[in-house]
């Protein structure tokens, strides 16, 4: 028996001694380029980014912030990505467990009945039997190549790329919700300048039916100022259908039925935060879905390296034992007591091409998972870029516009005098006051467009999971 035990050792040692030979390889991130994700003329040696910014901090309403608070609690696709990181924490476990041996046990009872003609059944005055047998099975596996650990890893970067997806999934829920409701706010504020418009275009129905029964206009005048009141009241009804939905919106952001939705006004906004991108690399660890895509690469990579192992010899030892008897009375006795070893190495050599297709295959997904990496990563620059662009551009519209609204309202209020001292016809008023209605309500949308550029652009840095 101890011979069989210095056999069973020395082929353990063996297993241990060739686990040196690894041929599982150790990730190490690619050499991507990040220096001009930002575009060119985007240069910044600030580590700093707006992504490190609680977003309460950044969306300071209260309204709002209870608004985010609830639908990063109900919103059912953040409800999904947390169900998919339970199943990817379960296969986590499982990784971790390969290292562990199986062990099985059963009970099992045999009855057979022999022919007469048989061998045994001719010689055998019964040929009846019965077996009665209690086993337990052993089986380990030595992880020589490395396949076990790799396992555990490709487990471990799932894991972490589906809680990476999850936290992707909570940085648009944010911004969304955030930019849904600041359009509401800016609609909610031209509704409330064409209803103050309407008021002024029935008092210029007044002033028109008074110089046509002056003399002054005709009565086309007239009807040309009843359609200007009419096309605004069509604005309102529009505006009016757009709020209805966005709280509907709204409503399914947060996991809930549609319905009315409490808020504050454009005019008491002040989302001004500090406009800081930080050095492109940041987006390796800010942006969730390249950190997502990341894992998905290492995943990808340690399931190379698993197919690679199967090339070689895998080294098992499996053992059986227990009790084993013709007489149920003795079943348990001393002398039912059965147990068997197994121990060797099995090299795969004829597989019907099996192994190398595998090994073919998790080299294309490898190379495709890097791919992806690296367009996440240059998706994420564009998207920085882009966010910055229309940032600077609604930044620089909004002191034009500002100006042009000025002119306009000065040129209404001229119009009106010179329409009434008949040194302006209705044609010209009309348009002017068209002009100015319009300019405003861009205005109010030039300021949303403002503040959609900072959500983009808070979301584009991987702002809001921190």
């Amino acid at each position: 028996m101890k011979n069989k035990f210095h056999k069973i050792g020395l082929l353990v040692l063996t297993a241990t001694v060739m686990q040196s030979c690894f041929v599982a390889k150790e990730y190490s991130r690619p050499d991507l380029k990040t220096e001009n994700l930002y575009r060119n003329q985007v240069v910044s040696n600030d580590t700093l980014s707006l992504a490190n910014v609680a977003w309460d901090k950044v969306f300071t309403d209260p309204l709002l912030q209870g608004y985010i608070k609830k639908g990063l609690e109900n919103n059912l696709d953040v409800k999904i990505a947390m169900q998919n990181i339970v199943a990817a924490e379960a296969m986590m476990k499982q990784g971790k467990a390969g290292y562990i041996p199986t062990l099985s046990a059963g009970a099992d009872w045999t009855h057979q009945e022999l022919s007469k003609n048989s061998q045994f059944g001719s010689l055998s005055q019964s040929r009846s039997t019965d077996q009665y047998q209690l086993t337990g099975n052993l089986s380990w596996e030595a992880d020589i190549w490395g396949k076990i650990r790799s396992n555990k890893r490709a487990a471990n970067a799932s894991y972490f790329q589906t809680t990476a997806v999850q936290q992707a999934v909570k940085t648009q829920v944010i911004a969304t919700i955030a930019a849904t409701y600041y359009q509401l706010l800016s609609v909610d504020a031209q509704i409330k300048l064409a209803e103050k418009t309407l008021v002024n275009r029935d008092k210029s129905i007044e002033t028109i039916i008074a110089l046509k029964d002056a003399g002054n206009v005709t009565e086309v005048g007239v009807k040309q100022t009843e359609a200007q009141k009419y096309a605004t009241e069509i604005i309102i009804a529009d505006l009016k259908n757009s709020i209805i939905i966005l709280e509907n919106s709204l409503s399914i952001l947060m996991g809930e039925s549609s319905t009315k939705m409490e808020r504050s006004t454009f005019e008491k906004q002040t989302m001004q935060p500090e406009i800081t991108v930080g050095v492109p690399a940041t987006l390796l660890r800010n942006r969730p879905d390249v950190i997502a895509a990341e894992y998905n690469l290492i995943s990808n990579f340690e399931q190379t390296n698993v197919a690679k192992s199967n090339f070689y010899p895998t080294f098992k030892v499996t053992s059986s034992g227990g009790l084993q008897s013709i007489d149920l009375k003795e079943w348990f006795s001393a002398n039912s007591l059965f147990a068997n070893v197994i121990t060797g190495l099995t090299q795969p050599i004829f597989n019907q091409r099996q192994i190398k297709t595998k090994f073919e295959i998790a080299k294309a997904n490898q190379e495709k998972a890097y791919i992806q990496f690296e367009q996440s990563l240059l998706t994420a620059g564009k998207e920085v870029s882009d966010a910055l662009a229309n940032y600077n551009n609604e930044t620089y519209k909004l002191t034009v516009r500002e100006k042009q609204v000025n002119a306009l309202n000065k040129a209404t209020e001229y119009s009106d005098e010179l329409l009434t001292y008949g040194l302006a016809n209705y044609l010209e008023v009309l348009t002017v006051k068209d002009n100015a209605l319009n300019a405003e309500l861009n205005l109010i949308d030039n300021k949303y467009q403002q503040y959609k550029a900072v959500i983009q652009l808070y979301r584009a840095l991987g702002g809001g999971w921190q």
